[in-house]
């Protein structure tokens, strides 16, 4: 297993548990106790993780507060939003992430008679007083510093519900096409409205490419449709477009 891979699954048990022990960590990724207190130290090293004795446990946040990422590129975030919006057709249900861009979305989807689902608390916002579109907000845990809910109950509340598309944000995008996130607990929720959706549209402004990112989202294969105002001739979206994803410029 490549080290990313590791370094990804490590973070998901993590998550998952908040705490890890090195043993339960070389069962579930079928690794060395060596190995494991190398990633464990490589993670450690990244802010991610604290080591204690026999295993790990999920160090702090240290994200960036919602307002202060929402108020950087701003008019590039705009301009995918106002692209996206065109694809909303009337009495459509939605699906929008956790993030800025969605945020903006939400924005040039006022006074439409569609449903929105969505765990952004920004998107519940700006939408809260629009009696024209049918307000649907996900239940679980919230992030306060990000604006957000996630954990088990908001990726159980996905599975009963179906949505025509789902507007779907990033860290990144790799150059093999690859849809990445840094912030490992948005991971599980992020694919769980991929799996909620019949169709997938990436939100992901220039400053995404290549961008960053720890964990995998997906591959470009589960992505339908890019919005973007990147070079359209820049590895990622030229891997988008080899699998068939249709990139609409912003």
């Amino acid at each position: 297993m490549l080290p990313q891979r590791r370094h990804a699954e490590i973070l998901r048990c993590l998550t998952q548990d908040g705490s890890a022990s090195v043993t339960a960590l070389c069962e579930q990724l079928a690794t060395s106790p060596a190995t494991i207190r190398r990633d464990l130290i490589w993670l450690e090293r990244e802010g991610v993780l604290t080591r204690v004795h026999g295993g790990a446990v999920l160090a702090p946040s240290h994200e960036r507060p919602f307002d202060r990422v929402a108020s950087e590129d701003c008019g590039d975030k705009d301009a995918v939003a106002k692209t996206a919006a065109t694809l909303v057709q009337d009495r459509e249900s939605v699906l929008l992430d956790i993030g800025t861009t969605t945020h903006r979305l939400a924005a040039h989807l006022r006074g439409r008679e569609i449903t929105v689902l969505t765990s952004n608390l920004a998107v519940y916002e700006e939408l809260a007083d629009d009696n024209a579109v049918e307000l649907i907000l996900l239940g679980g845990v919230v992030r306060r510093n990000y604006r957000s809910m996630v954990g088990f109950l908001t990726e159980d509340a996905l599975r009963q519900v179906r949505a025509d598309r789902v507007f779907l944000g990033a860290a990144g995008v790799r150059d093999d096409g690859s849809v990445m996130d840094d912030t490992v607990v948005e991971v599980p929720l992020k694919r769980a409205m991929v799996a909620a959706a019949d169709q997938v549209v990436l939100l992901a402004d220039r400053g995404k490419f290549p961008g960053g990112g720890l964990a995998r989202i997906c591959g470009p294969e589960e992505i339908d449709v890019l919005v973007t105002n990147a070079d359209a001739t820049g590895p990622g979206v030229r891997a988008m477009r080899e699998v068939g994803v249709e990139v609409l410029k912003a």
